[in-house]
């Protein structure tokens, strides 16, 4: 089998992040001296996983998860991954891949905290081709853990739970990169 394909949805339109006294795009905000879009992009070039960027603009995650899943149909399978997490590892991305193999979806975890990229086989492709709107996935994910068809993935990646939502997120993650 080969391996899936990773997801950067970067369709969103930071309403969070300006709200919070960000200006401009917050992929384009500065973490390190690197936009957010920019090493979120560079972790998943350095995972060696095939890749597709949604940033088209879609009303809401749902439409952009579908979409970017319509643009590379016959994948293996998905990892969703916001292009808001600067920080996630591409060993964490690596192994989200290699979690699929026998699964539908792999819901990684650190610390006990759910976090992406999310990944879905194949057998998901249907249903994540059909989402809209601004829930994203989480149906089918609730609809495969009933299923007992779900893996939560422990990793030790804080970065699949560092979002950049506002600047209080850009900050912590600044704070998180010169530690780092």
């Amino acid at each position: 089998m080969s391996a899936p394909v990773v997801l950067v949805l970067a369709s969103g339109r930071g309403e969070r992040f300006a709200a919070s006294g960000g200006g401009g795009a917050k992929l384009q905000a500065l973490l390190g001296g690197v936009p957010v879009l920019q090493r979120t992009l560079d972790a998943v070039r350095a995972s060696g996983l095939a890749w597709h960027l949604e940033s088209a603009p879609h009303p809401g995650m749902g439409d952009s998860i579908a979409a970017a899943v319509r643009a590379t149909r016959g994948a293996a399978g998905w990892l969703v991954l916001p292009g808001d997490l600067p920080l996630v590892l591409p060993e964490t991305l690596r192994a989200v891949a290699a979690a699929l193999a026998g699964q539908s979806v792999v819901v990684p975890r650190y610390r006990g905290q759910r976090g992406h990229p999310v990944g879905f086989a194949a057998d998901c492709g249907d249903a994540l081709a059909a989402l809209a709107g601004e829930h994203g996935a989480a149906a089918i994910v609730r609809a495969h853990a009933a299923a007992g068809r779900v893996l939560a993935l422990e990793v030790d990646d804080a970065g699949i739970v560092t979002d950049i939502d506002t600047t209080a997120d850009l900050a912590r993650a600044e704070e998180l990169v010169r530690r780092s």
